[in-house]
């Protein structure tokens, strides 16, 4: 009875030390074990990638609010800004001396063709304050559509010479060197502001204030996040040429699809004034009335006055904007 207590005692033991240090080798436990350890070890990498995303992503929302917030600037323009943007060299006096002289011009020669006082008056406010004020708003339209024709192609310059291993700003050198107006001028203007001392990404930044384009604050950001935070630079700026150019190409279908629309708005716009000069030129003593008596002149300014806002109208309705 002893001995059979004894090997009794002595399996319980020799099945306790076979279940502490052999099961968890045959079941897989310790390789589970092991598995969570790894685990465990490797969470405050994936928390340090979090970090760095979330990071990135607080970074893009803050340049979004700054580009919401310069959209609400662009209500009240400075005069001198938007010469700068038409690309004249014209001080705020000159512009101002050019509207005087247009607006004497005008009134000079809306009276001296029988057009009375109101008509002059109003023929001089037309040439002194809308008149130059359409050249900068044409101007300011063919300078961008210029910038815009040849930013794609400058993104591609400066994406193959960072592959090439130059800096970013020896790459902006070579577009300011050798790309078309307006891109050379601004391009140039972002090496002399970062050359006095400010940052590459502020200084490219301010494009936007001279060039107010969505694709130019593109770029802005592109840059202005890569100085804070790294990245592969290469990339970004290669997907913003793919960005740009997809705008372009939506544009440019934007504009064939509209051609029609514009075409009749262009028509409709200009019948009136070719019915009124092809009456003069048959009848002038008919259609005299308009510009010698006093009701005709006011009828002459209210028919002005209704053609203006029937010509925005349609110009807003045939414009879209993406």
């Amino acid at each position: 009875m002893q001995a059979l207590a004894l090997a009794f005692m002595a399996a319980v033991a020799i099945g306790g030390l076979a279940w502490v240090f052999i099961y968890p080798l045959l079941s897989g436990e310790k390789k589970a074990e092991s598995r969570r350890a790894s685990i465990a070890r490797s969470e405050p990498a994936a928390r340090s990638v979090e970090k760095n995303q979330r990071s990135r992503r607080e970074q893009v929302e803050g340049s979004l609010k700054e580009l919401d917030a310069r959209r609400q600037k662009e209500k009240s323009v400075p005069l001198s800004m938007r010469i700068e943007r038409a690309g004249l060299s014209w001080t705020t006096q000159k512009f101002w001396i050019v509207s005087g002289v247009f607006g004497v011009v005008g009134f000079v020669v809306a009276f001296t063709v029988g057009g009375g006082l109101l008509g002059a008056i109003t023929m001089a406010f037309a040439a002194g304050l809308g008149l130059p004020r359409w050249m900068l708003g044409f101007l300011k339209k063919r300078r961008e559509k210029a910038f815009l024709k040849a930013l794609p192609d400058a993104v591609d310059v400066i994406v193959r010479g960072i592959k090439a291993g130059l800096p970013l700003f020896e790459s902006i050198k070579v577009v300011a060197a050798d790309a078309p107006e307006p891109l050379k001028s601004e391009f140039l203007s972002i090496i002399e502001t970062q050359t006095i001392g400010m940052p590459l990404g502020d200084a490219c930044m301010r494009l936007y204030e001279r060039m107010p384009l969505p694709e130019a604050n593109f770029f802005g950001i592109v840059i202005a996040i890569q100085q804070k935070s790294g990245g592969n630079l290469s990339e970004a700026l290669g997907n913003l040429s793919k960005v740009l150019r997809d705008r372009k190409k939506m544009a440019e279908k934007i504009q064939a699809m509209s051609m029609e629309a514009k075409a009749s708005a262009g028509i409709i716009g200009s019948l009136p004034p070719i019915v009124m000069l092809l009456v003069w030129i048959s009848t002038p003593d008919y259609i005299a009335l308009l510009w010698t008596h006093p009701i005709g002149q006011f009828m002459l300014v209210c028919c002005v006055g209704w053609m203006t806002i029937g010509v925005l109208v349609m110009k807003k309705m045939i414009n879209f904007d993406f």
